[in-house]
Formats: C-alpha cells, structure tokens, sequence
C-alpha cells in the first residue's frame, strides 16, 4: 500500500510508535518557529530545561507581533529575545522584517522536512511540501532540546483540486468552502493533503494561503506537493538546493476524500464571529463597511498585494471607509516597491501599515465602535480585532479591493473590471541582513531581561482528590482569545504570567479572576471545541497560575488539550453529553483521581447530589506528564541529558 506525502514525512522522521490515526507517534523536529508573542515563554522554559544549546537543525525568532512599543514592555521583549536566539543557537528576524509565516516560506522553508512552531498557523509552510505544525512552547522548547515531538497520528483527508479558478475566484475561497462544508471543528485530528490537476494551477504563495487556513478546520496541518512549481519558488529564493520533488504514491490510501471543482466556486466571505460562517459574497452584497485591511500572514504575498494594486490602480478608496495594508514580509514590501505597485496604493488613498501582524492581533488599526471590518486575514473571533463589539468578515484580495472602491461589500466581478494580468517578476538579489545567526561564542553573551520578563512557576504533582466549585460554565468554540485576548493592552505580558492571569476570559467574565483568587482554586467546564483558535499556551498557564485543577468540556481542540496537559491541568470529556446541561456555575464537584489507570472517572456534584462520568483519553506518557504537574516537572524529574 502505497503512502502520502505527510505519511511519507511521518516515516521518515519516525523515532517512536506506529503511523495507526488516533495512535501516539513520537517524531524527529528538523526545524523550529518561535516569536515574540510566544518565544519569550519558550526561552524561559528552554533556560528552565538548562540545555545549553537548540538541537534542531535550524531555530528562527521572529519579532512580528509586538512591534507597537507604547512602553518599555515589547522593547525589552525583543532585546531579551534577540541575546536569547543568540546564546541558546536561533536566528532572529528583526522588527520589521516580516510576518514569521511569510518570511519563513521564503527563506527557511524546506520540502520533507518537519517544522514545529510556537503559532497555529505554522503550516502555512505546507505550501512548500513540509510538515508543518502549529504547538504550545513547551513542546517546541522539548524539541529544541533534543526531545521528540508526540502527537496523535491524524487521519488524511485527500483534498483533490481539479480545473482552474475563475476570474476574481480566488485560493481564500477553496479554504472559505471547505470551512463552511467542514466547520471549524471538521479537521480535527486530521491532515488535509491536496492533489489534483488543479494543484499545477496554484503558486506556492496561493497554497500557502490554504495550508495557512486551514488551520481554522482545526486540523493538525495541511500539504500540498514539492513540484516543478515548488523549485520556481525556491530558485526565486536563491534557495534551489533546498528543493526535492514529493508527492503521494499512486496508491496512496487515504482516510476521507473531498473532490472541489475549481471553476465552480464563486467569491465567499466569512460572517462575524467564526471563520465558517460563510456564504457567497453576492448574498450579503451592498452591506456598508467602516474599515478594510489587507495583508496578515494568510494574503500578504507580493501576488496578493499585485492583485490589489492591478484593481484599485488609477481609482480611490471610497470617502467614507480607511483601508489599510500589511505587507508579509520586507522581501515583498520591497518587491511592490521596485514594480511601482505601492506607488498606486499610496495614490488610491490606502494606508501602510508596518511589516508584521498587526491588526490581525488587535494590535492597531481597531475598527470603529460596532464597526463592520472586511479584512484578508484567518480569524474573525469575537473581539479579536482590539474592538469588542466589531463585526468582523474575511474575504479574499479580490473583494477587498471591490470593496474598498464601493465602500461596501462588493463582489468584484460586479465592476466590470478587466481580469487581472501580473507579470512575470524579474528576479533580484535577497536582501537577508534583518536576518542575524547565532553567536559562534555563546559563552560571550548575556541574556538581557527586563522587570516584565517573569520567571514560570512550576505546578505542584497531581492531587489524588479534587474537590472544588465550577468557576465558569462556557459554550460551544471557545477560543484561545476568549481564554486570554491578544491586543496591545495584553500581548506584552506574555512574559509575565502573575500580570496575564488578571486578564483570563476578561472579555466573557470580568469577575472570573478575583473569585480564583478569592477561592484559590477551582473547575472550568466548557462546549464542543473548547481552546480552538490560537496556539498560545499562556491560555492554559494562566488557568493553571489562577488554580484550575480540571476543565470538562464535550470536546477539546487539540493544541490547548495538549497545553493543558503540559501545564498540569487535567483535561475531562463527558461521556454523556446530556450531562453538561445538569452542571452550572457555582456546583461544588468531587473528582477522586486515584492513578487515571481507568480511562473513566466519576465526578459526583456534591451540590446536586449526582454522579456523572467523563473520560480522561491520555496515554500513558500524558499521564505521567498530568500526575507530576505538567511537562517541566516531569523532565525535570526525568532528567534531560546534553550531548
């Protein structure tokens, strides 16, 4: 039986288990991505691990999300980060330089190589044939110390392209379908691998933006084929030794398959408040926009960024909207620069934002008070945009444009625009010198903290009774945002655990944190899809740090289940859905743990007078990892060994 691309990569990495879906796999890291909103707690668990220096074979910190430095806090971050990458053996990409997700593609990405990174939206690398995965810090500290990475073997879904997008149709809106065919929950566990003649069609940037997305399916990572295509790419990079060819086997067996005629789709667009809640942009057409911004890690390439000057060139944006524009990474700032392109955005009226995340964190450009946002990026989560009671829609390049010449939502093949036509791009000379290697003599460097930058606290070992009050009962799709937001107010306390804490479900219980504190412990209970969105672990550190001992909920999105596990908190599915309904804040609950040898545990709600059962599904690894208090204390107790 022949294999796919990701089984390939899988086997080939293979340190430990068997390539069975839902069996635990342990495989080699050749590659790690780190950056500024989540390496300060990778480095500080790295320092806690006391590896003198990064294994892997290449490590990258990026600075792209913390670049507005109001204050001493995201200033002291990049200096405590860039002597940290130095010391411990990591390049580091300056402020300015770029989005991490598109300047890795461009110059670290590498076909059959497995990357880990500290951000969901790590497989956006899958654009090149990698496998790329998005996790907590404490995994990729693990792996920079030589660890191998664990993950559950998902099943492959076989994604087959056939034909060719329309005019105006673009690559957002074969994620967009797929969204609102799979829901946000519909790739959990799983790897979309894509294939197809339609694939030929597609530049590496225009998968990237799929793969990048696709992390909104909830799936552990999506990849498309290392082609003819893929050598272009790396060639333009100067990079062609980089290159393999990789694709499935004839044979390859897959798990589901989903056929998508390309010529078929029409322009979609997401709705407030969940990336799936999509429809033809033809539908909601005419609703009035405030805000329009262009760019993220998902549509910030130089085609994307061509493809909206080709339309709005020679025209304005409309009076009474602002549009605004981040490019993905300096290489292409620079790109649109040379070929005139930014000229005609500067003309039509939009407003540059700098090179990195930006709005899409909530970090700038926040839309009006009950302000509509049409923006090219990947999440439209509740609040995410910086404004509480924004609405938020995702649509492609293309839309945005229309859009912002109409100042409302327009399907841009309704102003009889000529289709557009992007040159060939001459090649030039890659400019790396905001890229800065590793010190060849670490033992010279001193790594500089600032006050915001905390040390962890370590979790104390499982108790054997747990007995405490349901602090907050939650829905269905709970986010990482909703369990600690982005933005310019929080992001900077990444590295300050005890002032982040204060922050935890703000946005949905302002009292959540001071009854913690006031009862110094207790039981969260959450819907289907709890801890989507966001890889950040600082989501789990802070219930951890506040006294979350458990949380139930009917499902768990996979990288916060793992956060959880590796923070000490012990993640509980119900075993009859029925009986979340029973529970309600305030219920004081009784969990006896014993030694989680069954799989099944009864929880007896002492307030109610009832007992329910909830299933734990840890491995045995995880259990050891629960039972000593997360995952440092428990390679601390197991002892790492350096070379």
């Amino acid at each position: 039986m022949g294999l796919g691309i990701f089984q390939k990569i899988v086997k080939s990495h293979l340190i430990e288990g068997k390539m069975v879906p839902g069996k635990t796999v342990g495989i080699k890291i050749d590659q790690n991505l780190l950056h500024d909103g989540t390496g300060m707690l990778v480095y500080l668990e790295f320092e806690a691990l006391g590896i003198p220096r990064i294994k892997t074979e290449t490590a990258v910190c990026y600075i792209d999300h913390g670049l507005l430095q109001s204050g001493y806090r995201n200033a002291d971050n990049h200096r405590y980060l860039q002597t940290a990458s130095s010391k411990y053996g990591a390049y580091f990409s300056r402020p300015g330089n770029g989005i991490c997700h598109q300047v890795h593609l461009e110059r670290f990405a590498v076909p059959g190589k497995v990357l880990l990174g500290a951000d969901s939206h790590t497989p956006t690398a899958g654009g090149v044939g990698m496998a790329a995965i998005g996790s907590g810090g404490l995994n990729i500290a693990l792996t920079m110390a030589g660890e191998p990475f664990c993950l559950q073997m998902p099943k492959i879904v076989n994604v087959i392209l056939k034909g060719r997008l329309k005019p105006f149709v673009s690559t957002k809106d074969i994620i967009l379908f797929l969204l609102k065919e799979l829901s946000v929950k519909g790739g959990i566990n799983k790897v979309f691998e894509y294939s197809g003649t339609g694939v030929l069609n597609l530049s590496v940037t225009e998968r990237a933006t799929i793969t990048n997305m696709g992390t909104e399916l909830g799936a552990t990572t999506s990849i498309f084929p290392s082609d003819q295509t893929t050598f272009e790419f790396l060639k333009y990079q100067n990079r062609e030794r980089d290159w393999i060819p990789l694709e499935a086997d004839s044979d390859a067996q897959y798990d589901e398959k989903i056929e998508i005629e390309l010529d078929t789709l029409e322009p979609l667009i997401a709705q407030p408040h969940l990336p799936d809640n999509v429809v033809n942009v033809r539908k909601i057409a005419g609703k009035p926009v405030d805000q329009i911004v262009i760019g993220s890690c998902t549509n910030s390439s130089l085609e994307d960024l061509l493809k909206v000057a080709s339309i709005l060139k020679g025209k304005r944006v409309h009076p009474g909207i602002e549009v605004a524009l981040n490019a993905g990474s300096r290489q292409v700032l620079n790109e649109i620069t040379r070929m005139g392109a930014l000229e005609t955005l500067i003309s039509a009226g939009v407003r540059i934002l700098e090179v990195g995340c930006g709005p899409c964190i909530g970090m700038g450009f926040s839309p009006p008070t009950k302000g509509i946002s049409l923006r090219t990026y990947n999440r439209n989560f509740y609040g995410r945009s910086g404004t509480i009671d924004a609405e938020v829609y995702l649509v492609s390049p293309e839309v945005a444009a229309a859009s912002a010449i109409t100042g409302k939502i327009t399907d841009p093949r309704d102003l009889n625009l000529e289709p557009i036509q992007l040159v060939n791009i001459e090649k030039k000379d890659i400019d790396d010198s905001m890229i800065i290697s590793p010190s060849i003599e670490p033992e010279k460097v001193e790594i500089i903290k600032g006050p915001n930058i905390v040390g962890l606290p370590l979790q104390k070992p499982l108790e054997s009774h747990i007995e405490a009050n349901i602090q907050l009962k939650l829905g269905d799709n709970i986010t990482t945002d909703d369990i600690l937001p982005g933005g310019v107010e929080v992001l900077p306390l990444r590295s300050n655990l005890p002032k982040s804490s204060e922050y935890a479900f703000i946005s949905l219980d302002s009292e959540f944190t001071s009854r913690m504190k006031k009862q110094g412990k207790g039981i969260l209970v959450g819907g289907l899809n709890y801890g989507q969105g966001s890889s950040r672990e600082m989501a789990a550190f802070v219930c951890m740090y506040l006294g979350v001992k458990a949380v139930i909920a009917k499902s768990f999105s996979r990288t916060h289940r793992d956060n959880l596990i590796n923070s000490g908190v012990l993640p509980l599915i119900f075993e009859r859905l029925e009986d979340y309904n029973r529970l309600e804040q305030g219920d004081l609950l009784e969990i006896k743990v014993k030694s989680l040898e069954s799989n099944m545990i009864n929880i007896k709600n002492k307030t109610k007078k009832f007992i329910f059962m909830v299933k734990h599904g840890l491995t045995n690894r995880e259990k050891e990892i629960i039972k000593a208090g997360g995952i440092l204390p428990y390679y601390r107790n197991k002892g790492l060994k350096e070379d």
